[in-house]
């Protein structure tokens, strides 16, 4: 692995810990040669994820849609910052660049990216790891949505394990080091049978 791509909030969040998660974040991929990859952002927690890498002497690099750019929210200091016509050219660039997928603490757009790449990796249309940096149990909710899809079978039980977990960055980013993608067969094909809950 060479890029991490991290979703989080444009929001600092209603914790400090939230913050603390972001820089700490920041400061292990600087620290174990990964580039950021980010929505390019100054604010929220993205600023403080990609203030934290620069500061420990990594690599970032943005991708920013232009009317958000137009809005002054692109971050000034990036090692790169590329700007691009819409969201979903975002989405995509950010895909393209990353070998693996970390969502912070965020809303709407941060669970929406990471479902959409998880999706994506449900489609075996790539196989890089994703996982959710859950801190103080944040995730824990969207964690239980995905158990209940599979036991009433509307998610193939191998296919929750597209989705890591862990409470700090360090370990997460392990069990991307060890991570094995599930084989994606025509998935949509296949029935879920009583046996794969």
């Amino acid at each position: 692995m060479r890029s991490i791509c991290v979703f989080c909030g444009s929001s600092l969040g209603s914790r400090p810990v939230y913050q603390t998660a972001a820089t700490t974040l920041g400061s292990v991929l600087a620290n174990r040669g990964l580039q950021l990859v980010y929505g390019g952002g100054n604010v929220g927690l993205m600023g403080v994820v990609a203030d934290a890498a620069l500061a420990a002497g990594g690599t970032v690099i943005g991708v920013i849609p232009e009317f958000l750019a137009a809005k002054e929210l692109a971050h000034p200091d990036l090692t790169q910052l590329h700007i691009v016509d819409s969201m979903h050219d975002r989405k995509a660039l950010m895909a393209d660049l990353a070998d693996g997928f970390i969502a912070l603490p965020g809303g709407f757009g941060t669970f929406e990216e990471f479902c959409e790449i998880l999706t994506w990796a449900q489609l075996g249309l790539h196989h890089k790891p994703q996982g959710l940096l859950n801190i103080e149990g944040y995730y824990d909710s969207l964690l239980h949505l995905f158990d209940q899809a599979v036991q009433e079978q509307f998610l193939r039980a191998d296919l929750r394990g597209l989705v890591l977990q862990a409470a700090d960055p360090d370990s997460l980013l392990d069990q991307f080091q060890d991570y094995q993608s599930p084989k994606v067969e025509k998935w949509a094909d296949l029935p879920i049978k009583p046996d794969q809950v």
